[in-house]
């Protein structure tokens, strides 16, 4: 059974940086496409950024593009994202999720395996 357990999360200043990880146990997961959704105080769960197994191939929610980069080191088993010039709008529990195949995808309900969430909190 495959565990994915983020952190890194926290309270930061605008403009600030914050650089999560989503570490795999259990089983190995390269060959998985693998994501980052977040959940803002009373809003729905919305996708962040995506990744194919292989890391040739990255997707991201238009607001994060230019701020956030999402990479993975398949050989230590975890997924980072690595978040720039945050803004108090990105404020949420940022989860990340894997698909049991190699293409990555937008949408939460194609992600077979959920961590529990890491608070990332954006002060102005």
């Amino acid at each position: 059974q495959v565990q994915l357990v983020e952190s890194g999360g926290g309270l930061v200043q605008a403009g600030g940086s914050l650089r999560l990880s989503c570490a795999a146990s259990g089983r190995t997961v390269s060959n998985y496409g693998m994501g980052w959704f977040r959940q803002g105080p009373g809003k729905e769960r919305e996708f962040v950024a995506a990744v194919t197994s292989t890391g040739d191939r990255t997707y991201y929610l238009d607001s994060v593009e230019g701020r956030f980069t999402i990479s993975r080191d398949n050989a230590k088993n975890v997924l980072y994202l690595q978040m720039n010039n945050l803004e108090p709008e990105d404020t949420a529990v940022y989860s990340c999720a894997a698909r049991l195949v190699s293409d990555a995808s937008y949408f939460a309900d194609r992600y077979h395996l959920w961590g529990r969430g890491t608070q990332v909190t954006v002060s102005s």
